[in-house]
């Protein structure tokens, strides 16, 4: 945020402050240059540069780093005796450029932390940074970060901005990070479920409460689908049965779009007053393209809405042809402290001079609650099974007696669910814990990755993901291999990209060669080539049959190895037209056709406003490929904890409830330990929130307990989830038998035959 005017001083929230709990010593230089040092540079103490425009904001100085001659030059102070492991810290930094002519700007300027562990590992932690720094104004950098293991040695620095740049710093404070109250759970009382906010969506009164943006034209017509499309039809069928409607049938009518001179430019309705905060919206409709212009071309249509500033993406729909198309999706609005003063939904996508056709657009709020009652019915029959437990006498002969108790409890479900770990987290006991008593998979966030393994050519470094392996073993655990490449460009190291085509392919092939080979019989799966539909660096370098070559390879190195495709927002987002089911399929078949070993389809399950019903749309489709589903990299974000958890628990649910989905594994659960901001379920020192709390209780939910009396043959009868158990068998006189066992997945009734 910018905090200085022309002069340097303070505009808005005012200084960081030093603060009598900041552990850095003289933060705002009083004391000229004690405590402070160069990292890899000088630097130098100022009143004032550039004939007094620039001052000071906090204090009477700030500090000069000058002489730069790399990005990670800047300032510094050691601080290995005053941190503290296992504590959340805050940083505040205020900091601007000088002499920054010869160079573009503004620049990225960070605040990094430098550590050295007692056994020598080293690490560098990011907690804040901004690309947006400048010679024109004081910025501050804000983050936070935790130390996970002992420290021998600890710096924390400012860096960043290219060689010969010099890099301003007029204050730092680095204290513990006291704990917010967590907001209360949104009041949705008054919200009435799969009731329609759109004001004249069956277009009986024409166009009224709609108008075009920019210079196209509306009118109503008629000739569109009469049935809602099957994602809303899901959603708003009573849900008890499948006899149900599927709601009052559309009327035929649609709005039709001409003279559209702009991609952006559709139908749109004013929703400001009609729309609760973080309630979760599903999106529906039926669209379609017409005219001379769309022949042949595919069309993308997207339901975009507008939050002041904010763009929120509700669905979207390559259109192929002028058949009428199903669009689906979902938006929230998550407001702060000050509700938005325009919501705005509009249809946008195709191209200048082509038609738009919209009918039965719906935008109703989604009864979560209604679904998981649905959702509970489907797991019985999917995750469950019947049990007989028949008690017979020692003498072999009769029944055993009426009134035998039978007490059990099931210790385990078998179904995987796993968590994204890293090596830096192993060093914190506490994060141990909740992940080995939790979880029953794993995956490693980097320590398996190209880059990380070798980051220069002919340098490996497995000792990261060996680590992480042996704390897997040692407790039991499943490890997905993730990933042996990486098929997005930016992802792909230096020295690979450089690599001609014929030197390409041996890097390749010692890659997969070496790494399968150290790890064979290891990890169960492997993401042979990880996003697939977002990026095409080796085909494009190696040609179309390089992806199918990498399966077959991995499937021969380590045929026990399950081979995924593993890609992004598939999963019923309905945001990204290149991520389709659809696509996926096509790319799943077209590997197959080349001979390669497709054995698991990867989602990786980055969602946001999840509605049960387009996803679930989405796993029937990619049923079809008669292949496991996992969910490989589940996160969910929301501000509002009890929102978060409202979300995990409805994506849980619906993977735990389809058929066709052998396992989830999250992307992380622990704060700071994660890719999306508010995902956590474990705040950095250890406290469970509200979302951690619903994975619990979810967790306990499926598991399942049964206590009664035999009956006059001896058995006692229940159904129970997939698992270990442990029964206790207790006969009238005393006498108890206890056994262990395991209900498997199977149609016929397990019996489980105790002699007493």
């Amino acid at each position: 945020m910018a905090i200085g005017g022309d002069a340097g001083r303070v505009v808005g929230d005012g200084g960081a402050g030093a603060g009598d709990d900041n552990i850095i010593l003289n933060p705002e230089f009083d004391s000229g240059l004690d405590n402070w040092s160069g990292s890899g540079c000088k630097i130098e103490l100022h009143d004032s540069l550039d004939d007094g425009k620039v001052l000071p904001v906090s204090g009477k100085y700030f500090v000069a780093a000058t002489g730069r001659t790399d990005t990670w030059n800047g300032v510094q102070q050691d601080v290995t005796s005053r941190l503290q492991r296992k504590l959340l810290y805050e940083v505040a930094a205020t900091v601007r450029l000088s002499g920054a002519a010869a160079t573009p700007s503004p620049c990225e300027v960070r605040a990094t932390v430098a550590v050295q562990n007692t056994d020598g590992r080293q690490q560098y932690i990011s907690v804040a940074k901004s690309p947006a720094v400048s010679d024109k104004e004081w910025m501050q950098l804000q983050g936070k970060f935790l130390l996970n293991g002992t420290v021998a040695k600890a710096a924390i620095y400012i860096e960043g901005p290219p060689a010969g740049v010099d890099l301003l710093l007029d204050s730092l404070v680095v204290k513990h990070a006291q704990k917010a109250t967590p907001a209360p759970a949104p009041d949705f009382k008054n919200l009435e479920y799969g009731a329609n906010i759109l004001q004249n969506s069956d277009l009986e009164d024409g166009v009224n409460g709609w108008f075009g943006l920019g210079s196209c034209a509306l009118s109503v017509h008629g000739g569109a689908p009469r049935v809602l499309p099957p994602m809303a039809r899901q959603s708003l069928s009573p849900l008890d049965g499948d006899d149900g409607d599927g709601g009052e049938p559309l009327n035929g009518k649609h709005i039709h779009v001409t003279n559209r001179a702009q991609t952006w430019m559709g139908p749109a309705q004013v929703i400001t007053d009609r729309v609760t905060p973080y309630a979760t919206y599903q999106v529906s409709a039926w669209v379609r393209v017409g005219g001379q212009q769309a022949a042949g071309k595919p069309q993308n249509i997207n339901v975009a809405v507008a939050v002041d500033s904010q763009w929120l993406n509700g669905g979207q729909v390559m259109a192929l042809d002028e058949r009428w198309y199903e669009i689906g999706g979902s938006f929230r609005v998550e407001s702060s402290s000050t509700p938005p003063s325009r919501v705005m939904l509009y249809v946008q996508g195709p191209d200048p001079g082509v038609d738009l056709m919209v009918a039965g657009l719906r935008v109703f709020p989604v009864d979560r609650k209604a679904r998981a009652k649905h959702l509970r019915k489907l797991t019985d029959k999917v995750r469950k099974r019947d049990v007989v437990v028949k008690v017979t006498a020692a003498a072999g002969g009769a029944a055993a007696a009426d009134g035998v108790e039978v007490r059990v409890r099931q210790v385990s479900n078998s179904f995987p669910l796993g968590a994204c770990i890293m090596r830096t987290n192993m060093d914190n006991e506490d994060y141990v814990d909740f992940f080995t008593k939790h979880f029953n998979w794993a995956v490693f966030g980097n320590e398996l990755k190209w880059y990380w393994t070798e980051p220069e050519k002919g340098q490996l470094n497995y000792a990261d993901a060996d680590d992480l392996l042996k704390l897997c073993a040692d407790h039991g655990m499943c490890v997905r291999g993730h990933c042996i490449f990486w098929e997005v460009d930016s992802a792909v190291q230096q020295w690979v990209k450089a690599l001609p085509a014929d030197e390409l392919s041996a890097a390749v092939a010692s890659r997969i060669n070496g790494l399968l080979t150290r790890y064979k019989g290891k990890f169960r799966h492997y993401d042979v080539n990880n996003e697939m539909l977002h990026g095409s660096f080796y085909q494009d370098k190696l040609g179309a049959g390089a992806r199918a070559a990498m399966f077959r390879a991995a499937s021969e190195l380590d045929p026990d190895a399950l081979l995924f495709v593993n890609d992004y927002n598939v999963e019923g987002a309905c945001v990204d037209v290149r991520a389709t089911p659809e696509a996926y399929i096509a790319q799943v078949t077209g590997l197959q056709e080349q001979g390669a070993a497709v054995g698991g389809v990867g989602l990786q399950g980055h969602v946001t406003a999840p509605v049960g019903a387009v996803v679930r749309a989405a796993l029937d489709r990619l049923a079809v490929l008669g292949l496991p589903l996992w969910f490989t990299e589940l996160d969910v974000s929301s501000a509002n904890e009890h929102v978060r958890a409202d979300d995990l628990e409805a994506m849980l649910r619906e993977a735990y409830a389809h058929p066709a989905v052998d396992g989830v594994v999250l992307w992380g659960f622990w704060e700071l330990s994660m890719s999306r901001d508010d995902a956590h379920l474990v705040d950095a020192e250890g406290e469970v929130n509200e979302a951690g709390r619903r994975l619990l209780q979810l967790k306990r939910e499926w598991l399942t307990r049964a206590h009664g009396r035999a009956d006059g043959n001896g058995e006692f009868r229940f159904r129970g989830h997939h698992g270990a158990y442990h029964v206790d068998v207790v006969t009238p006189a005393g006498a108890k038998i206890s056994q262990e066992f395991t209900v498997d997945k199977d149609d016929a009734p397990l019996v489980l035959n105790i002699t007493v």
